[in-house]
């Protein structure tokens, strides 16, 4: 049974690299150095699930004008942003944001804002791009 649990397991794994797509992500003039992608797939329920990977974007605090934190909004043909959390940077000025949505088309920008709970973006957008499935 076990064997057939960890065979189940890799397929499923398998399944979602087959399906998966890259996206580049569009970095703003603010943030020059910044790169990176958003590699989206679907769970097993039929969801988007997506990882976004920058490398090279500058800490919040030296933008100008400075803000706390990066924030990762959603926002689905017709609708408004949603702030689906706070994209963390290291020293390395690297950063991950994974996240799961019912959307199969949708753009994703980041804003560097003061406020991590922000209900609207009203910082200034660093990274974009529009995912389309």
């Amino acid at each position: 049974m076990h064997k057939f649990a960890s065979l189940v397991t890799l397929a499923a794994a398998f399944a979602t690299f087959i399906y998966a797509k890259t996206f580049p992500v569009t970095a703003a003039s603010i943030v020059p150095a910044a790169k990176g992608s958003v590699h989206v797939g679907n769970d097993r329920n039929g969801n988007t699930e997506m990882k976004l990977k920058v490398e090279h974007l500058a800490k919040p605090g030296n933008l100008s004008p400075s803000q706390t934190s990066y924030i990762v909004w959603l926002q689905g043909k017709g609708s408004g942003p949603v702030n689906e959390g706070e994209l963390k940077v290291n020293g390395k000025l690297e950063g991950t944001f994974q996240t799961v949505t019912p959307e199969r088309n949708f753009d994703l920008f980041v804003t560097g804002e003061n406020d991590a709970t922000v209900k609207s973006p009203s910082g200034p957008e660093v990274l974009r791009t529009t995912i389309s499935r």
